[in-house]
Protein backbone atom coordinates (compact mmCIF):
# COMPACT_ATOMS: atom_id res chain seq x y z
CA UNK A 1 0.00 0.00 0.00
CA UNK A 2 1.48 3.38 -0.97
CA UNK A 3 2.07 6.13 1.57
CA UNK A 4 -0.65 8.80 1.14
CA UNK A 5 1.68 11.48 2.47
CA UNK A 6 4.08 13.08 0.06
CA UNK A 7 6.56 14.10 2.75
CA UNK A 8 9.84 15.48 1.35
CA UNK A 9 12.53 12.82 1.17
CA UNK A 10 16.18 13.61 1.87
CA UNK A 11 17.16 11.08 -0.79
CA UNK A 12 15.22 12.21 -3.86
CA UNK A 13 15.11 15.55 -5.69
CA UNK A 14 14.07 18.22 -5.18
CA UNK A 15 16.24 18.40 -2.09
CA UNK A 16 14.51 19.51 1.08
CA UNK A 17 15.09 23.08 2.24
CA UNK A 18 15.14 24.07 5.91
CA UNK A 19 14.76 27.57 7.31
CA UNK A 20 16.41 27.94 10.72
CA UNK A 21 16.00 31.17 12.65
CA UNK A 22 19.02 32.13 14.72
CA UNK A 23 21.21 29.82 12.67
CA UNK A 24 24.52 31.69 12.90
CA UNK A 25 25.72 30.27 16.21
CA UNK A 26 25.04 27.85 19.04
CA UNK A 27 22.21 25.40 18.58
CA UNK A 28 21.08 26.89 15.26
CA UNK A 29 24.53 26.48 13.75
CA UNK A 30 24.66 22.84 14.83
CA UNK A 31 21.18 22.21 13.42
CA UNK A 32 22.17 23.71 10.07
CA UNK A 33 25.33 21.62 9.79
CA UNK A 34 23.64 18.37 10.81
CA UNK A 35 20.86 18.90 8.28
CA UNK A 36 23.39 19.71 5.55
CA UNK A 37 25.20 16.46 6.30
CA UNK A 38 21.90 14.69 5.58
CA UNK A 39 21.50 16.41 2.24
CA UNK A 40 19.24 19.28 3.24
CA UNK A 41 19.73 22.79 1.85
CA UNK A 42 19.53 25.59 4.40
CA UNK A 43 18.30 29.14 4.78
CA UNK A 44 19.51 30.55 8.08
CA UNK A 45 18.74 33.86 9.72
CA UNK A 46 20.88 36.07 11.92
CA UNK A 47 20.17 39.27 13.80
CA UNK A 48 23.57 40.97 13.88
CA UNK A 49 26.22 38.26 13.42
CA UNK A 50 26.60 38.45 9.65
CA UNK A 51 30.23 37.24 9.75
CA UNK A 52 29.27 34.16 11.76
CA UNK A 53 26.31 33.49 9.47
CA UNK A 54 28.51 33.66 6.37
CA UNK A 55 30.89 31.18 7.98
CA UNK A 56 28.02 28.73 8.50
CA UNK A 57 26.96 29.18 4.86
CA UNK A 58 30.54 28.43 3.74
CA UNK A 59 30.61 25.29 5.91
CA UNK A 60 27.33 24.08 4.39
CA UNK A 61 28.52 24.74 0.86
CA UNK A 62 31.68 22.80 1.67
CA UNK A 63 29.42 19.84 2.45
CA UNK A 64 27.97 20.04 -1.05
CA UNK A 65 24.69 21.73 -0.17
CA UNK A 66 23.24 25.14 -0.96
CA UNK A 67 22.75 27.78 1.73
CA UNK A 68 21.64 31.38 2.17
CA UNK A 69 22.00 33.70 5.19
CA UNK A 70 19.33 36.37 5.71
CA UNK A 71 19.09 39.11 8.30
CA UNK A 72 16.06 38.97 10.58
CA UNK A 73 15.25 40.42 13.99
CA UNK A 74 12.56 38.12 15.35
CA UNK A 75 11.72 40.71 18.02
CA UNK A 76 10.37 43.02 15.30
CA UNK A 77 7.13 41.51 14.03
CA UNK A 78 6.62 44.49 11.71
CA UNK A 79 9.49 43.19 9.58
CA UNK A 80 8.01 39.74 8.98
CA UNK A 81 6.09 40.66 5.85
CA UNK A 82 9.17 42.10 4.15
CA UNK A 83 11.19 39.10 5.26
CA UNK A 84 8.66 36.71 3.69
CA UNK A 85 8.93 38.60 0.41
CA UNK A 86 12.74 38.50 0.53
CA UNK A 87 12.64 34.80 1.34
CA UNK A 88 10.38 34.07 -1.62
CA UNK A 89 12.89 35.80 -3.89
CA UNK A 90 15.83 33.94 -2.33
CA UNK A 91 14.12 30.57 -2.72
CA UNK A 92 13.58 31.20 -6.42
CA UNK A 93 17.05 32.61 -7.05
CA UNK A 94 19.15 30.11 -5.08
CA UNK A 95 17.08 26.93 -5.09
CA UNK A 96 14.74 27.34 -8.06
CA UNK A 97 11.72 26.76 -5.85
CA UNK A 98 8.73 28.69 -4.55
CA UNK A 99 8.45 26.82 -1.23
CA UNK A 100 10.59 25.35 1.54
CA UNK A 101 10.02 22.24 3.62
CA UNK A 102 11.16 22.68 7.22
CA UNK A 103 10.75 25.70 9.50
CA UNK A 104 12.73 25.62 12.74
CA UNK A 105 11.75 28.43 15.11
CA UNK A 106 15.00 28.47 17.04
CA UNK A 107 16.03 32.10 17.57
CA UNK A 108 15.86 33.20 21.17
CA UNK A 109 17.47 34.87 24.13
CA UNK A 110 17.48 34.29 27.86
CA UNK A 111 16.77 36.45 30.90
CA UNK A 112 17.89 35.27 34.33
CA UNK A 113 15.98 37.12 37.03
CA UNK A 114 13.85 36.07 39.96
CA UNK A 115 10.10 36.32 39.66
CA UNK A 116 10.07 39.23 42.13
CA UNK A 117 12.73 41.17 40.21
CA UNK A 118 11.73 40.52 36.58
CA UNK A 119 10.86 43.84 34.94
CA UNK A 120 8.03 44.46 32.52
CA UNK A 121 10.60 45.40 29.87
CA UNK A 122 12.34 42.03 30.28
CA UNK A 123 9.00 40.23 30.12
CA UNK A 124 7.94 42.08 26.97
CA UNK A 125 11.28 41.33 25.31
CA UNK A 126 10.81 37.61 25.94
CA UNK A 127 7.24 37.73 24.63
CA UNK A 128 8.38 39.36 21.40
CA UNK A 129 11.41 37.15 20.79
CA UNK A 130 9.93 33.81 21.75
CA UNK A 131 6.15 33.62 21.76
CA UNK A 132 5.08 36.42 19.42
CA UNK A 133 7.73 35.62 16.82
CA UNK A 134 6.89 31.91 16.76
CA UNK A 135 3.23 32.77 16.22
CA UNK A 136 3.42 35.59 13.69
CA UNK A 137 6.56 34.68 11.76
CA UNK A 138 5.15 31.21 11.16
CA UNK A 139 1.85 32.80 10.13
CA UNK A 140 3.58 35.02 7.57
CA UNK A 141 5.64 32.13 6.19
CA UNK A 142 2.79 29.61 5.88
CA UNK A 143 2.21 30.33 2.17
CA UNK A 144 5.85 29.41 1.54
CA UNK A 145 5.83 26.16 3.57
CA UNK A 146 5.31 23.17 1.30
CA UNK A 147 2.35 20.90 1.92
CA UNK A 148 3.64 17.89 3.80
CA UNK A 149 6.38 19.96 5.43
CA UNK A 150 7.46 20.25 9.05
CA UNK A 151 7.54 22.97 11.68
CA UNK A 152 9.70 22.52 14.76
CA UNK A 153 9.34 24.99 17.62
CA UNK A 154 12.05 25.28 20.28
CA UNK A 155 10.98 25.13 23.89
CA UNK A 156 12.98 24.25 27.01
CA UNK A 157 13.31 21.59 29.66
CA UNK A 158 12.42 24.40 32.08
CA UNK A 159 8.74 23.91 31.24
CA UNK A 160 8.91 20.53 33.00
CA UNK A 161 11.38 21.20 35.83
CA UNK A 162 12.01 24.48 37.61
CA UNK A 163 15.16 26.46 38.35
CA UNK A 164 14.97 29.80 40.15
CA UNK A 165 15.41 32.81 37.90
CA UNK A 166 13.69 31.52 34.77
CA UNK A 167 9.99 32.13 35.47
CA UNK A 168 9.40 34.54 32.59
CA UNK A 169 11.51 32.58 30.09
CA UNK A 170 9.82 29.28 30.95
CA UNK A 171 6.37 30.88 30.73
CA UNK A 172 7.10 31.87 27.13
CA UNK A 173 8.25 28.37 26.30
CA UNK A 174 5.14 26.91 27.93
CA UNK A 175 3.08 29.09 25.61
CA UNK A 176 5.02 27.78 22.63
CA UNK A 177 4.25 24.19 23.65
CA UNK A 178 0.52 24.88 23.74
CA UNK A 179 0.74 26.82 20.47
CA UNK A 180 2.50 23.86 18.86
CA UNK A 181 -0.46 21.57 19.53
CA UNK A 182 -2.90 24.05 18.03
CA UNK A 183 -0.70 24.53 14.98
CA UNK A 184 -0.47 20.77 14.51
CA UNK A 185 -4.26 20.47 14.68
CA UNK A 186 -5.03 23.35 12.31
CA UNK A 187 -2.28 22.62 9.77
CA UNK A 188 -3.04 18.91 9.59
CA UNK A 189 -5.20 19.42 6.50
CA UNK A 190 -2.02 20.41 4.65
CA UNK A 191 -0.14 17.43 6.16
CA UNK A 192 2.23 19.82 7.91
CA UNK A 193 3.62 18.22 11.06
CA UNK A 194 4.32 20.54 14.01
CA UNK A 195 6.33 19.45 17.04
CA UNK A 196 8.21 20.95 19.96
CA UNK A 197 11.85 20.24 20.79
CA UNK A 198 12.72 21.02 24.41
CA UNK A 199 16.49 21.09 25.07
CA UNK A 200 17.92 20.76 28.54
CA UNK A 201 20.92 22.79 29.71
CA UNK A 202 23.42 23.18 26.85
CA UNK A 203 26.97 24.52 26.76
CA UNK A 204 26.60 27.60 24.54
CA UNK A 205 26.86 31.38 24.93
CA UNK A 206 23.11 31.46 25.62
CA UNK A 207 22.30 33.51 28.72
CA UNK A 208 25.82 34.86 28.84
CA UNK A 209 27.30 31.36 28.73
CA UNK A 210 26.25 30.58 32.29
CA UNK A 211 26.00 26.82 31.74
CA UNK A 212 29.21 26.65 29.73
CA UNK A 213 31.35 29.02 31.77
CA UNK A 214 30.07 28.65 35.34
CA UNK A 215 31.79 25.49 36.59
CA UNK A 216 29.61 25.25 39.69
CA UNK A 217 26.39 25.47 37.70
CA UNK A 218 27.72 23.06 35.07
CA UNK A 219 28.63 20.47 37.68
CA UNK A 220 25.36 20.92 39.54
CA UNK A 221 23.29 20.30 36.42
CA UNK A 222 25.45 17.33 35.44
CA UNK A 223 24.84 15.81 38.88
CA UNK A 224 21.07 15.99 38.28
CA UNK A 225 21.31 14.41 34.81
CA UNK A 226 21.08 10.66 34.29
CA UNK A 227 23.83 10.70 31.66
CA UNK A 228 26.13 12.64 33.97
CA UNK A 229 26.86 15.77 31.92
CA UNK A 230 25.24 18.86 30.46
CA UNK A 231 24.32 18.94 26.80
CA UNK A 232 26.41 20.05 23.83
CA UNK A 233 25.14 21.82 20.70
CA UNK A 234 25.59 18.68 18.60
CA UNK A 235 23.24 16.81 20.93
CA UNK A 236 20.50 19.16 19.77
CA UNK A 237 21.62 19.49 16.15
CA UNK A 238 21.48 15.72 15.76
CA UNK A 239 18.06 15.54 17.38
CA UNK A 240 16.67 18.16 15.00
CA UNK A 241 17.98 16.25 11.99
CA UNK A 242 16.32 13.11 13.36
CA UNK A 243 12.99 14.84 13.96
CA UNK A 244 12.93 16.24 10.43
CA UNK A 245 13.89 12.95 8.79
CA UNK A 246 11.29 11.01 6.77
CA UNK A 247 11.26 8.30 9.45
CA UNK A 248 9.57 10.80 11.82
CA UNK A 249 6.66 11.14 9.41
CA UNK A 250 4.01 10.07 11.95
CA UNK A 251 5.23 12.29 14.78
CA UNK A 252 2.91 15.27 15.21
CA UNK A 253 1.82 17.64 17.98
CA UNK A 254 4.39 16.26 20.40
CA UNK A 255 6.88 17.66 22.91
CA UNK A 256 10.23 15.91 22.68
CA UNK A 257 12.68 16.70 25.47
CA UNK A 258 16.38 16.29 24.68
CA UNK A 259 18.08 16.73 28.04
CA UNK A 260 20.06 13.59 28.83
CA UNK A 261 17.52 12.70 31.50
CA UNK A 262 17.68 15.69 33.85
CA UNK A 263 15.53 15.72 37.00
CA UNK A 264 13.97 12.31 36.36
Amino acid sequence: MSNPDKTPSFATPPRAIALITGGSRGLGRSMALHLAERGVDVVLTYRSGEKEARAVVDAIVAKGRKAVAMQLDVADSRSFGAFAEALAAALQKTFGRTTFDFLVNNAGTGVHASFAETTEAQFDELVNIHLKSTFFLTQKLLPLVADGGRILNLSSGLTRFTLPGFAAYAAMKGGIEVLTRYMAKELGARRIRVNTLAPGAIETDFGGGMVRDNAQMNQGIAAQTALGRVGLPDDIGGAVAMLLAPESNWLNGQRIEVSGGISL
